[in-house]
């Protein structure tokens, strides 16, 4: 009976055996497997649009709870992630006016203490011209702090009611 050689590789002046070769070409091919699907699987929407590059805004201007717009460019940029009650001839009850003016008021607030003002555009505009982005304030996402504080809510595509049958405000 012939006698098998385990031994075939060398590497480093060290023979490796034909089962160490093997589990290191799969965990090779394993780790460059994954790699590959990280390189080439496309961004969903969010994530993208976050990674897009920031720039400031050098004089805002707030307009409602999710609009906000640069005085020296005179770009309006509408937040991307949220929608805040109406305050002007939107608004159907007067909860959700003085809820809109709660929401703007806190955006001035957080503007006029902001340290640093950064804003990712989605490289969208909305029906009335304004630029769809996500706006940072001191690198936190203005529309998310608007969430947390209870002064807006998730942006589903669509406008929803503010108002109950009753004028109270719906959250």
């Amino acid at each position: 009976m012939a006698k098998r050689r385990y031994f075939s590789v060398i590497k480093g002046g060290r023979v490796l055996r034909r089962n160490e070769f093997a589990i290191g070409i799969g965990a090779f091919a394993a780790v460059f497997a994954i790699g590959l699907a990280a390189m080439v699987t496309p961004l969903r929407g969010n994530e993208a649009e976050a990674r897009a590059p920031a720039l400031g805004i050098a004089q805002p201007r707030v307009i409602d709870g999710d609009t906000i717009e640069d005085l020296a460019t005179g770009e309006r940029i509408r937040l991307a992630n949220v929608d805040t009650a109406e305050i002007r001839d939107g608004a159907r009850c007067a909860a959700e006016r003085r809820h809109g003016e709660r929401a703007r008021t806190e955006v001035g607030l957080l503007l006029s203490r902001a340290r640093d003002i950064a804003v990712r555009r989605t490289g969208r505009a909305d029906s009335y011209g304004r630029t769809i982005a996500y706006v940072l304030i001191d690198g936190r996402d203005l529309g998310r702090t608007l969430i947390a504080e209870g002064l807006a809510r998730p942006w589903r595509g669509r406008r929803e009611p503010w108002c109950g049958a009753d004028g109270a405000l719906l959250r």
